[in-house]
This record gives C-alpha cells, sequence and structure tokens, in this order.
C-alpha cells in the first residue's frame, strides 16, 4: 500500500482520500497527454496517467514553488557559464596573446557535450537526485579554480571542466521539474528562462564594475597580469555565486527522486511514498495506491525488481534501448530527429555569433571609432536586460492558443535570424547595438520556449535520454562554432551570415514537428 513517512501530521488520516478509477483515468489519456499512448510502451502510458493525476489532485503546492526556485539556479548557470567565457575572451587574448583565442570557446564546448552526454543519460540510469546536485557544484569549484590560471592552455582546461557540470544542468532539471508538476502548471518551464535571463544581466552587471576597471584595452600591446586581473576577480565572483547556490540546493532543501523514474524502473512502491510525500510537504493528501498503479498491468506482468534486473537496466543505456524507445514509431522518431536538428543548428548558430559577441562589439567599435572597454561592457549590461522580457513574452505566446509552444518558438527562431542579417548593415555603435538589442530580445523568446518544448514531448522513462540527445546535438554543432570562427575570420560579416541563416532554417523546421504541448500533461 501506498505508506508516507512517520512524521505525517494525524489528522491528514483521519479520512481515506477517494480518487478516480482507472478507467476514468485511462480514457482521458488520448486527449490530455501530448505523446499518442501507442506510441510508448501501454503498461508505462497507463500508469504515467495514474501518477499524472494523482500529481494534478496534489496540486500546486510548497514542494513545487521551492523546487521551482532551486531548479532556477540550473537554468541560471546554464546561461552564466558560457557568458562568463565570451566576457573573459576579450581580456584573456589581451593577456596572452594567444594564436587561436576561439579555441576558449571550443574547449567549452567540448565540456558542455560532455556534461550533457554523461549527466542527460545518466540520470535515467542512477536517477535525477544525484545529478541535480553535483552539476552546479563541480561547476563552482573548477570555476573558482580557473581564478588562478597561468596560461591560456591551463584556462581552456578549466572551461572545458567547469563546462562539464554546466551541461548537465537542463538535462536533468527540466526532467525532474516536469514530474513534480501538475499539468495546469507546466507554463513553469518557459518562466524559468527568466532566471536564464537574468544571469546574463547578473554576469553582464558584474563584468561592467570589475572587467571595464581592471583590464587593459584591446588596443594594448604590453599588457600584463597586474593591469589584467578584472577577469580574476570576476571568475572568483561568479564562483562564489555559483558556489552559494550549490549550498542552497544541497543544505537547505531535500530533493525527492521522480516517481515516474522510479516507477519507470519497477518501483512502485516508492513512487506512491514520494506521491504522498509530496501531499504531506503541501499540507493535504494522495488517494494513491500501489494498487492503482497494480490495477495497470496485464495479467502475467512481472516488476523488475531482482539484483540481476537491476543490473540490467543500469546496462541499458550502453544497449540504447532508451534511445530506440525514442523512434518506436514514425511520428515519436521523426519528432525526437527533428527536434535534435532543431537543437543542432541552434547550437552551432548561437555560440558562432553570442559567444563572440563582446569581442565583435569591441573590434567593431573600435573601427567605428568608439570601442572602450567601458562601452564594450556597458552595452552588453543593455543586451542582457532586454533579454528578460524577451523571457517573459516568450511565457506568455507559448500558452496562446493558436500560437502555443510550435508557433512561438518558430517565430522567434526566425526573427533571431533576420536580425543577425540587419545587424551586417549598422554603420555606427548606435545602429548595432539597436540590432543586437533586437537579436537579443528575440533569441530569449527562443530559448524560454525551446527549453519548455523538449521534455514535454518525451516520455518520462526515456526524458533524460531525450533531452541528452538534443543537448548533445546542440553540444555537437557547438564545438563546430570556433572552428569557423577561427577560419572565417572574426573581422568579417562571414560568422554572422552562417549564423542567421542557420536560426531560420531552424525556425522552417520547428513548423514540422508533430506534437504540440499546450495544455496538454507529459507523460
Amino acid at each position: 500500500m501506498g505508506t508516507v513517512t512517520g512524521d505525517e501530521k494525524p489528522h491528514l488520516r483521519a479520512q481515506a482520500v477517494v480518487g478516480p478509477t482507472i478507467e476514468e483515468i485511462i480514457a482521458g489519456l488520448e486527449n490530455d497527454t501530448v505523446i499518442p499512448s501507442d506510441a510508448v510502451d501501454a503498461t508505462y502510458a497507463r500508469k504515467a496517467a495514474v501518477l499524472n493525476r494523482a500529481i494534478k489532485d496534489i496540486g500546486m503546492g510548497w514542494y513545487q514553488w521551492q523546487l521551482f526556485v532551486v531548479i532556477g539556479f540550473g537554468w541560471a548557470s546554464d546561461n552564466l557559464w558560457p557568458v562568463v567565457t565570451s566576457l573573459i575572451l576579450t581580456p584573456i587574448k589581451t593577456e596572452f596573446n594567444p594564436p587561436k583565442p576561439p579555441l576558449l570557446s571550443l574547449a567549452q564546448n567540448v565540456g558542455l557535450l560532455a556534461g550533457a552526454v554523461f549527466w542527460g543519460f545518466g540520470c535515467d540510469v542512477f536517477g535525477r537526485r544525484w545529478a541535480f546536485n553535483l552539476t552546479l557544484g563541480l561547476t563552482a569549484v573548477w570555476g573558482l579554480i580557473a581564478a588562478s590560471s597561468p596560461s591560456f592552455a591551463a584556462i581552456g582546461v578549466f572551461a572545458a571542466f567547469w563546462s562539464f557540470g554546466v551541461g548537465g544542468n537542463l538535462p536533468v532539471d527540466s526532467a525532474i521539474f516536469l514530474e513534480f508538476l501538475p499539468a495546469s502548471h507546466q507554463y513553469l518551464l518557459t518562466v524559468l528562462s527568466v532566471d536564464w535571463a537574468l544571469a546574463q544581466v547578473v554576469a553582464n552587471l558584474i563584468a561592467w564594475g570589475l572587467l571595464s576597471n581592471f583590464t587593459c584595452d584591446i588596443t594594448d600591446t604590453h599588457c600584463t597580469r597586474a593591469e589584467n586581473f578584472g577577469w580574476r576577480y570576476f571568475m572568483i565572483t561568479v564562483g562564489g555565486l555559483t558556489l552559494i547556490m550549490f549550498a542552497v540546493r544541497f543544505f537547505a532543501f531535500k530533493i525527492f527522486e521522480s516517481p515516474k523514474y522510479l516507477m519507470g524502473k519497477g518501483k512502485d512502491d516508492e513512487a506512491v511514498r514520494i506521491v504522498h510525500e509530496v501531499a504531506r510537504r503541501n499540507g493535504t493528501e494522495s488517494w494513491l495506491t500501489v494498487e492503482h498503479l497494480k490495477a495497470c498491468e496485464p495479467e502475467g506482468y512481472e516488476q523488475r525488481t531482482s539484483a540481476s534486473a537491476a543490473l540490467k537496466r543500469k546496462l541499458q543505456v550502453v544497449s540504447l534501448t532508451h534511445v530506440r524507445s525514442l523512434f518506436t514509431t514514425r511520428k515519436l522518431g521523426y519528432s525526437t530527429g527533428a527536434l535534435m536538428l532543431v537543437w543542432a543548428l541552434i547550437g552551432l548558430a548561437f555560440p558562432l555569433y553570442h559567444a563572440f559577441l563582446p569581442y565583435l562589439q569591441a573590434i567593431r567599435g573600435a573601427h567605428f571609432g568608439d570601442g572602450s572597454t567601458y562601452l564594450t561592457y556597458r552595452n552588453n549590461l543593455i543586451l542582457a536586460v532586454l533579454g528578460v522580457p524577451g523571457a517573459l513574452i516568450g511565457a506568455v505566446l507559448a500558452e496562446i492558443p493558436g500560437i502555443g509552444r510550435k508557433g512561438a518558438l518558430s517565430v522567434s527562431t526566425i526573427l533571431t535570424g533576420v536580425f543577425l542579417f540587419a545587424s551586417t548593415t549598422a554603420t555606427n555603435s548606435s545602429a548595432l547595438l539597436g540590432w543586437n538589442s533586437a537579436y537579443s530580445f528575440a533569441s530569449n523568446i527562443m530559448y524560454a520556449v525551446l527549453y519548455a518544448f523538449t521534455p514535454e514531448v518525451f516520455p518520462t522513462q526515456d526524458r533524460g535520454t531525450g533531452n541528452a540527445l538534443t543537448a548533445s546535438s546542440n553540444r555537437i554543432f557547438g564545438i563546430f562554432a570556433p572552428i569557423i570562427a577561427i577560419y572565417g575570420d572574426l573581422n568579417t560579416p562571414v560568422p554572422v551570415y552562417v549564423s542567421g541563416a542557420l536560426f531560420i532554417a531552424a525556425g522552417i523546421i520547428v513548423l514540422t514537428l508533430p506534437f504540440e504541448s499546450r495544455g496538454k500533461a507529459s507523460l
């Protein structure tokens, strides 16, 4: 039976809560879920529907709102640290004078790829809880160590190490948050992108204060370490901020393992216990029992609970079981493949321009006669601030009937590319800032919707793997961005043209996706 922990308040057990019948839940399965039930294992789909209903009946309460706050740290870190790399690129180039500065971005993207693969696939094998805490901890530690880098090679290695932690944030955090959300509040996945945008504001605000005052000018040919300590102060500050976020997650909040993850692993008793504990945290109770989940099983069904079965489950990632599950039907397979392609194109387009944005603004500002360090970081702060309303508008657009996730994502992605093309027409710094502001606004709408839409269209038992596939596609193509920047020459508009074309192509592909998740529960 579904038990709760011993510290449950007595009045909660005074009267049993009566829930819906299995037949009532299954009857609404087709209309209430993103993915058709025939696209996944039937037993799993029925059990997921029961858990969805149980979470829905508990409602949005104290536990989910706490989770919303600490999940926001992961969203913030995902943008914070790539922005850090872009902001320190110019002073690092001035101090160490490396022959190929974009190699720093390459090191970062290699680390992001490794993190996306390891944490994304791994959380479907060893669960979400450990990954949820370790990703921020590793990022903070390596970020702080990087402040002592004696050479360009050293900062490159440390960038790869801290990015290994960053790469796991979204695949893990989006999975665990979505699995505790009632369908009525899935829009909060989009709202989380406000944290993503605010992180960019915080990074640029800190950079404006430190990098603009303790950094050599881009035209300085004899920059010494003593004159260029700003980026080291910056790394210590951001690393310390990330360490505080890790401490809040680890010491001030107890994260439960996802009930759907546990159910997918055959641990129905534990899944029911977690649902009851969430209800207790919210000051209510749940009707869910193990019998509700057992009733979804066909005759002769056996849960995989033996030691050998547990080992087999852990080896499933090697046999690609979770990957194959995402291609079991033509429609689900196309959805997975097309989403991977969209993430891949954006993964190349975004860092190709955005990772070098401070540098591009500095060299183009110098060309226009106003490329001071102060002005460069001030303009980057303006762009970051404009991203915040973009994230909020993305959350609103994604919930409008007739537009939904697909419409908002497609239009914002195409506009992002259009504004990049337009930026090449700028003849002064004000015009460049204007076009870049429009780009920042549209791209934040795009990411707000993309981060919410992607995990919603994967079934829970394979959600970590689906997130890993899309994130890995994003990171693999991101590796090519610094290579193109090296050979395409950042002093020409070629990288900007390539980036803009890729955004437009991705926006068109979004329109062909078969599933729209607005107003529906995830399986």
